[in-house]
């Protein structure tokens, strides 16, 4: 039976629902927004197609940031006055200067719309008690996050400005029921409860929706969270400049995008064409909804693996297994081999006596090289070396340092060290 969305009076199948909210965001945007203005001019409408979508420009992160170093502070990709807008939030800026976005208050309603996607396929209901485990920023996941909880009616508890210690109080005080963090955190805060003997397996947290990083579609780092915490993790991938739009289900095995309001396309990054079935692929959206602040065939940079196949827990939206394999900006080579951090996070996180890991780059003889530097119990290294040898195809370091040398992390994490000489 086919997938029906309404729209006007009637409803249709999903790729003719998509074109149509696309051809009407094209519209307005190339009437509009001057950013888009100006990238659409040669553009013929209606999109007919998935072809036709295609011969659409991409739209990159550079563009964006260019854009704003041009007309700042917030460049030109917006379509409305400024008076219009009544959020504001930027990007990490790890890979460069952070990206500064507006919203509207329509747009930021269909923030929490697409949120409401991630809490349902987790299970979270009015019932349920939301604790935040981060300090309020200009990041904005949590922020959604946080409208999400609300317009969903539950009680939403901010963590900010609490310690680690305060924040598993806080959570046991209130009887909180979904955390909310980053995989990193969530093992610290595993970390900082064993050392003060709070008792995480029998607390009231029975899920754990995670993001920022892509370890909750890794099954070592969700097994290591789900193990000390005693509760279902969910993985959740979004991005400031796009919206949130994708979601793991029960099954855990990978990622689905909310293809109500995002198209998915997955390139080759290095010629731009459609990938074929089982290879790895750059992710690339197009958001449906915000017409605040609209991108259209945006290269999220995100490594994915192309595949048609539907995930066994019914959910007909386009899976993604093993949700977001990688960084296009984070791959390395070494020796000839593709390295990707979550590759070796991988294989680090299925030994239970590794506290916490840094992965280095350096060069050595003139080539460069990788080590792993751990916290933890000395027994490990000889089977984890042999391990990410097997699994990575290269010879990897290993190097034991003593605890509490390494760095924690509350919001994203930044295990990679580059000692490379250039």
């Amino acid at each position: 039976m086919a997938n029906l969305y309404p729209l006007y009076e009637t409803g249709m199948e999903l790729e003719t629902y998509q074109l149509q909210r696309l051809n009407q965001l094209l519209l307005f945007s190339s009437q509009n927004n001057k950013f888009y203005q100006e990238k659409l001019k040669d553009v013929k409408l209606p999109v007919r197609s998935c072809e036709d979508l295609r011969a659409l420009p991409f739209t990159t992160k550079q563009e964006l940031a260019e854009d704003q170093q041009q007309f700042p502070p917030y460049g030109r990709n917006h379509s409305y006055p400024l008076s219009s807008y009544v959020e504001y939030h930027q990007t990490s800026g790890t890979t460069g200067n952070p990206i500064r976005v507006l919203d509207t208050k329509e747009s930021w309603d269909w923030w929490s719309k697409c949120w409401q996607e991630v809490y349902k396929s987790s299970g979270v209901t009015p019932d349920d008690k939301i604790f935040l485990a981060f300090s309020f920023g200009p990041f904005i996941g949590f922020w959604a996050g946080y409208q999400g909880g609300k317009d969903r009616g539950c009680v939403v508890i901010p963590g900010g400005g609490q310690s680690s210690k305060e924040r598993l109080f806080s959570m046991q005080e209130n009887q909180a029921t979904v955390l909310l963090c980053t995989p990193s955190y969530a093992l610290h805060l595993a970390e900082v409860a064993a050392k003060n003997n709070i008792d995480l397996v029998s607390s009231s947290i029975t899920k754990i929706i995670i993001a920022g990083e892509p370890g909750g579609s890794i099954p070592s780092v969700r097994n290591s969270i789900e193990s000390s915490w005693g509760a279902m993790v969910y993985d959740h991938v979004g991005m400031t400049e796009i919206g949130a739009y994708g979601f793991s289900c029960s099954k855990q095995k990978g990622m689905h995008i909310n293809e109500s309001e995002f198209i998915a396309e997955v390139i080759n990054p290095d010629t731009g064409e459609v990938v074929e079935e089982g290879e790895r692929g750059e992710l690339v959206l197009t958001n449906l909804g915000r017409y605040g602040y609209p991108l259209i065939r945006y290269r999220t940079g995100d490594i994915v693996i192309h595949t048609t196949e539907k995930c066994s827990c019914g959910n007909y939206y386009r899976f993604l297994p093993r949700g977001i394999v990688g960084r296009k900006d984070d791959m390395v080579v070494i020796r000839g081999i593709n390295i990707f951090p979550q590759s070796i996070e991988s294989i680090v996180r299925e030994f239970e006596k590794v506290n916490e890991f840094r992965i280095v780059y350096y060069t050595e003889n003139d080539m460069d090289q990788v080590k792993v530097q751990i916290e933890g119990e000395s027994s490990v290294c000889s089977d984890l070396k042999a391990l990410l040898r097997e699994r990575l195809g290269l010879r990897v370091e290993l190097e034991l340092v003593d605890d509490g040398v390494l760095p924690r992390f509350e919001m994203k994490s930044r295990r990679v060290q580059d000692e490379r000489i250039r």
